[in-house]
């Protein structure tokens, strides 16, 4: 199965106040860290996040479309990074990502979410969205070669 680490963000992290020997120090400790996931075949994925001063959020409501630009309040509900892992079970996710390095150096939180395959959804995936999905990933793996 594949699940979604998401890396939450804190205020320090928000506001990008971590000073560069902190920041390098994670950085080492966490490339040590991606390289074990790498090797052991679990990571299939992983990315770092801007502060949400960068980002910007569509909000839906009926038809209508707002755009609001960041940054957010809340720190701990954004996501500063996040993984995509290959694993045998959520408690396989769970024992790694109790070896994670902590995130920011302070207070740190990870979530994991599995990742919904087209089995998952039942009958509402009709064998042509099916084929429509397959169709679409095979077009994805085309265009990163």
């Amino acid at each position: 199965m594949r699940v979604l680490v998401i890396v939450k963000s804190n205020p320090e992290t928000e506001a990008n106040a971590v000073p560069d020997a902190v920041m390098t120090e994670m950085f080492e400790a966490m490339g040590k860290y991606n390289e074990e996931l790498v090797n052991a075949g679990i990571m299939l994925s992983a990315e770092g996040l801007l502060p949400s001063s960068n980002g910007t959020r569509v909000l839906f409501e009926g038809a209508e479309r707002r755009v609001v630009d960041g940054p957010f309040t809340e720190a701990k509900e954004l996501v500063a990074g996040f993984w995509i892992w290959k694993v045998d079970s959520m408690e396989q996710a769970v024992d790694w990502a109790r070896r994670c390095p902590n995130p920011s150096g302070a207070e740190g939180q990870l979530e994991i979410r599995v990742i919904g395959e087209l089995e998952d959804f039942g009958d509402a995936m009709t064998p042509e969205l099916q084929e429509q999905e397959q169709r679409l990933r095979d077009q994805i793996e085309k265009n990163q070669q």
